[in-house]
This record gives C-alpha cells, structure tokens and sequence, in this order.
C-alpha cells in the first residue's frame, strides 16, 4: 500500500475529474494522501479535501513563489487552521531560486516566520528547496528545534546526510526516474530506510514513461521501483516502508 506524501489536488488540473481519481485510488494501492499548501487558499482547499476524504490529510502554509503576498492576518489564519484534526504539517515552506517569482529577501522572511510558527507550535514542516540549499540550511539552523521534510529532494548525498543527522526526512518525486537522476539516486543511497517517504508532487512531474501528462497517485509505482532498485528492495517493500515512514512522520495511526 501507497502514501503519497505531497500531492496538490486542489489544483485547477483536476477540476473536471478531482472527486474520481481520489476515489479511484484505493483501487491502485493508495492508503493515503497528503495535499500540501501553497498559500492560504490552497491550504483551505487542502484541509477541506482532509475533512471530505478520510485517507486525505493536509498541510497548510505559504510557498516561497507566494511569500510576498503572506501578511499577518494570512499568517494568523494559518496558525488557526493547524489546530484542525488532519493538519499535520505547515508546509510546504522554503526557498525557490529557480523562478524567484518572490524576491529572496521576502522569500527568507516568509520562512522564517513559519518556521518560527512551527517552533513555537511543536510543528513539523515541509520543505521546498529548489536551488537554495545553503540559504536553506543556514536559516534551519537557526530553529534548530525544527524538523519535518525536504519535499522533492534535489540535493547531494552529502547534504542527505547532514539533514539525516539532524533528525529530517527526505522525499523523492518521479523525478527519481528521468535520464539525468545520477545525483537524486545517490542521495536515495545513503538515506536510511526508516527516513524516506514517496511523493508525486502531483500534477507535476510524472515519472518516466509517464513524464509531461498530468500525474497522480497512481503512478507511484513507478517511484518506488526506481528507489527500491537502488536500495535493493522490491517494489512491494519500497511501498510499505515508505507507507510507514509517512504515517510516523505525520503521526497517523
């Protein structure tokens, strides 16, 4: 059975179809879903999706690409919405370099709040790190009583190690299959069994010989072959210790 740690089904690519796919996931293997916050919006949308689907979960929080709209009140509305049951997380949180869509100053702002928020609230976090890494590890640093996930893990098997230590988890996404994943997949080496989860970051990045549709839940298999060939685990493995990673790591019972 399946967790898809980080998935965004509130986004407008399943409007015409959302409430089939989720139901039909239980039929392909998946026990459970976290949909992911990017702002407040979505992570009203997400824990709505929570409340309407027993296997959904939520976390709720303002991504890097949307910090420069995260005021006080958005931030409060936050805070309150991480007293709901099926929160579990704030998230997902961090740095984009990428697109800079927010500039970096308002970017490292952003996080920290929410990390502060997650300190003063015994919270874990998700992380979106796309080319920040040191910023993103220097700003941790400094709450060093926060762990949680680094989603879509684009980092070096040294880093890998450095946040393992720290107590963190890491995630991996269908990018584990595309042709230039030598780096990923040495990180997916050194990543201890009971520290790695499975994620699609669904709608995006569908792995191969899926990549460029719209993906879903029911391509995790295919994650989970490229990480299990790499650790020396079957498919079925992957799938059930990655399925009980998540569920301590979100404290799901």
């Amino acid at each position: 059975m399946y967790y898809d740690t980080h998935a965004h089904y509130d986004d407008e690519r399943f409007d015409e179809d959302r409430d089939a796919v989720l139901l039909s996931l239980a039929e392909s293997g998946v026990e459970l879903v976290n949909n992911i916050g990017t702002d407040l919006s979505t992570s009203l949308a997400c824990t709505a999706l929570a409340e309407k689907y027993d296997f959904c979960y939520a976390a709720v929080g303002y991504h890097p690409h949307e910090a420069k709209f995260m005021d006080d009140t958005s931030l409060e509305r936050i805070s309150a919405l991480l007293k709901h049951p099926k929160v579990r997380a704030i998230g997902e949180i961090g740095l984009d370099y990428y697109y800079d869509f927010s500039p970096r100053d308002i970017q490292k702002a952003c996080f920290r709040r929410q990390l502060a928020l997650a300190a003063d609230t015994g919270t874990r976090v998700v992380i979106h790190d796309r080319d920040a890494h040191g910023d993103c590890l220097d700003i941790l640093s400094e709450f060093p009583q926060v762990t949680g996930v680094f989603h879509c893990f684009s980092g070096s098997a040294e880093m890998a190690e450095i946040l393992v230590k720290k107590g963190w988890y890491l995630s991996f996404t269908g990018s584990v299959t595309f042709k230039k994943a030598r780096k990923i997949l040495e990180a997916v080496a050194v990543v201890p069994e009971d520290r790695i989860m499975l994620e699609t970051d669904c709608p995006y990045l569908a792995p191969e010989p899926m990549r460029g549709r719209r993906n879903d839940s029911r391509l995790l298999p295919y994650i989970a072959a490229a990480v299990g060939a790499v650790k020396g685990w079957s498919v079925e493995e992957t799938a059930l210790k990655c399925l009980e990673n998540g569920k301590r790591f979100f404290n799901i019972e």
